[in-house]
């Protein structure tokens, strides 16, 4: 059986039709997700900042060499997830202050000898983001070392059992650190 030309042309547009329709609707769709809710279109950080300076974090507990790993970590952080440059002093729009207020090691569990079998690495750092052209507080956070109320307060665990040690505890924690002092260089709200 044969159709005739004008069914076969009813066919058409009738496929025509719902894939145009559905198009339409996908396009409102994006258009209403994209509006609503807080989105924007581009990236979370500051559009007026484009450099950072990044000092070497000091820190008030005495253990050696976490500042320059928490210095690493944080520059690291900024590079992979803003726009902004890393400069030194003289040529940055921005300085990232940090300060490791308290570094501690406590013991979760222990074996049957007593022994150590789960450790908890505690990281509490006082940030402090400030405009180099005009002076003004971008952001800051400044811990107490009781983790309910801390803003800046991250935590590895390691288990000495399983081949975990100190090393990779505190890398985890500090890399948490770092994230955490990265997301308060995004925009406000």
């Amino acid at each position: 059986m044969r159709l005739r030309p004008q069914h076969a042309r009813f066919k058409t547009r009738r496929a025509i039709g719902s894939g145009t329709s559905a198009l339409w609707f996908l396009l409102g769709a994006t258009v209403l997700f994209a509006s609503g809710c807080g989105y924007t279109v581009g990236n979370a950080f500051q559009g007026n900042v484009r450099s950072v300076y990044v000092p070497i974090a000091t820190c008030e507990d005495f253990r050696r060499g976490a500042e320059f790993q928490l210095t690493e970590a944080v520059l690291t952080q900024i590079k992979e997830r803003t726009p902004f440059r890393i400069c030194k002093s003289d040529g940055a729009d921005t300085k990232l202050t940090m300060k490791i207020k308290s570094i501690r090691k406590t013991v979760l569990g222990t074996t049957a000898d007593n022994d150590p079998r789960s450790l908890q690495v505690q990281y509490a750092v006082d940030v402090i983001w400030e405009d180099l052209r005009t002076g003004r507080i971008l952001a800051q956070r400044q811990v107490s070392l009781e983790p309910e109320i801390s803003h800046l307060f991250t935590t590895g665990t390691m288990s000495p059992e399983v081949g975990q040690s100190l090393a990779t505890a505190t890398q985890q924690a500090l890399n948490g650190m770092a994230r955490q002092i990265v997301d308060l260089m995004e925009a406000p709200w």
